[in-house]
């Protein structure tokens, strides 16, 4: 739609001056509202039958660690959260940002394979670095591995769970995070305070994690820093989503520690006995600060991959 030039235009009142853009969107603030209720309730209406049906069949639906016992419950549950996710945030970009869903940064592209693949390895390196200290220090102790207590094929598939898992809600809250906020935020202050703003809103979603405090929420929102850097490396969400799901899935299942105060299936069972400033206690390496120096590998890891990489932006409308 090509508006008049501001002279033609007719002067606006303070009342529409309160509620909308120059653009004649709602303003930055009833956006983010307004995607954030529209998200909850399809999030609600979607997984609430999934809920009724587990509770009827017997499943421990209340408990957040359900791929502890029953990955294949958990999985249902969080499907519906994505499509709700998904859903919700295609209609506010298309109506109330009047902009395309992949402007988001979901153009697919010849560099979507590698971003994702990249960014889950990424991780790795992050979070065994951060293993190899805690246990030079002395402040892990290794209580037992999977292999000790459990089948082959139970091994397998609970591994093959916990990645599907992390793959799904890295995806819902990439998409959210990276996603929404962080293009909303950026296009009203710029991309620095878009990465910040962001990543403040990141860690405050946090909160409600078990083990929670302000130290866990400085983590969350370096770590939100440090997806938003890898967005703006690339212009694209398929790396930040490589990087989340990989950080999950390396620090939960393959070394053990708790993510963001959850408990996952874990290949190596291990407890932390260390400075809970430094290690993060209960919450996980997040709330400490042995996350920083992983932080600054996994940004260095980031610009080397991602050097001379054209960060074209997705097209805005």
């Amino acid at each position: 739609m090509i508006l008049p030039p501001p002279s033609d235009r007719p002067p606006r009142s303070a009342l529409s001056r309160l509620f909308l853009d120059g653009e004649g969107r709602p303003r930055l603030a009833w956006r983010l509202g307004l995607h954030g209720a529209l998200a909850l309730a399809a999030i609600v209406i979607l997984t609430t039958p999934v809920v009724l049906i587990g509770l009827w069949a017997g499943a421990n639906t209340l408990d957040l660690n359900l791929s502890l016992t029953s990955p294949g419950w958990a999985l249902v549950f969080l499907l519906p959260s994505v499509i709700g996710m998904t859903g919700a945030t295609w209609v506010a970009r298309r109506f109330l940002d009047r902009r395309t869903f992949r402007s988001l940064g979901l153009v697919v592209d010849r560099t979507v394979w590698a971003d994702l693949a990249i960014g889950f390895a990424i991780p790795m390196a992050m979070m065994g670095a951060i293993f190899a200290a805690e246990l030079g220090f002395g402040w892990i102790q290794i209580e037992g591995f999977a292999t000790s207590t459990m089948a082959g094929g139970a091994i397998v598939s609970l591994t093959l769970a916990s990645l599907v898992q992390f793959a799904l809600a890295a995806y819902q809250e990439e998409l959210l995070s990276r996603g929404y906020h962080l293009q909303n935020l950026s296009e009203a202050f710029g991309k620095l305070w878009g990465v910040v703003a962001s990543s403040l809103i990141f860690g405050l979603l946090h909160l409600a994690n078990p083990s929670a405090g302000w130290a866990s929420t400085v983590g969350i929102f370096a770590a939100g820093a440090f997806l938003g850097y890898a967005y703006l490396r690339t212009r694209r969400l398929w790396l930040s989503i490589g990087l989340h799901a990989g950080w999950n899935f390396f620090e939960g299942t393959v070394f053990g520690f708790q993510v963001s105060g959850l408990d996952f299936f874990r290949l190596i069972r291990i407890s932390v006995a260390g400075p809970e400033l430094v290690t993060g206690g209960a919450f996980g390496p997040e709330a400490g600060l042995i996350i920083l120096p992983a932080i600054v590998l996994g940004t260095a890891l980031v610009w080397a991959y991602t050097r001379g990489r054209s960060s074209t932006p997705p097209p805005p409308v």
